[in-house]
């Protein structure tokens, strides 16, 4: 028996000291969350979409709903759309170009009720990135 709870206890240390950046490891949507949060604007009401070329999920509450390849927005969605993260389609209630905060997420047959909506400033995100790469490219 003691063997056993020393061996448990090892496990329980190891896997405490098994994380990185002081204890606390950022999952994948924190991490996503924090490539467009220095390029969010001021929540609106609503914006047209004429089409919606693609979407990622960043949370169970969160996901960027690309509209063009230079716009797109950062939907908040109302309780635990526990399905967003995993799916592999999404659509929106509106009946129009217009998506509003009146407008649901629908994830696999549930409907997760917008609550917030901001623009990304995605000209200004990928002219940050392209400087980076040049700035890493002329150190090397």
């Amino acid at each position: 028996m003691k063997t056993l709870t020393a061996i448990f206890l090892a496990g329980v240390l190891a896997s405490g000291c098994a994380t990185t950046g002081g204890g606390i490891e950022r999952t994948k949507g924190e991490q996503l969350l924090d490539k467009y949060e220095p390029y969010l604007g001021e929540p609106v009401r609503s914006f047209t979409a004429l089409q919606k070329d693609s979407w990622q999920p960043i949370s169970r509450t969160q996901l960027v709903l690309w509209t063009t390849i230079n716009e797109a927005y950062l939907l908040t969605v109302t309780g635990n759309c526990t399905q967003l993260p995993f799916a592999q389609t999404v659509g929106v209630t509106s009946t129009t170009s217009q998506i509003t905060t009146l407008d649901s997420v629908i994830v696999r047959g549930d409907r997760c009720p917008i609550t917030q909506i901001q623009p990304i400033d995605v000209r200004r995100m990928k002219a940050d990135r392209y400087a980076r790469a040049a700035d890493e490219a002329e150190r090397s």
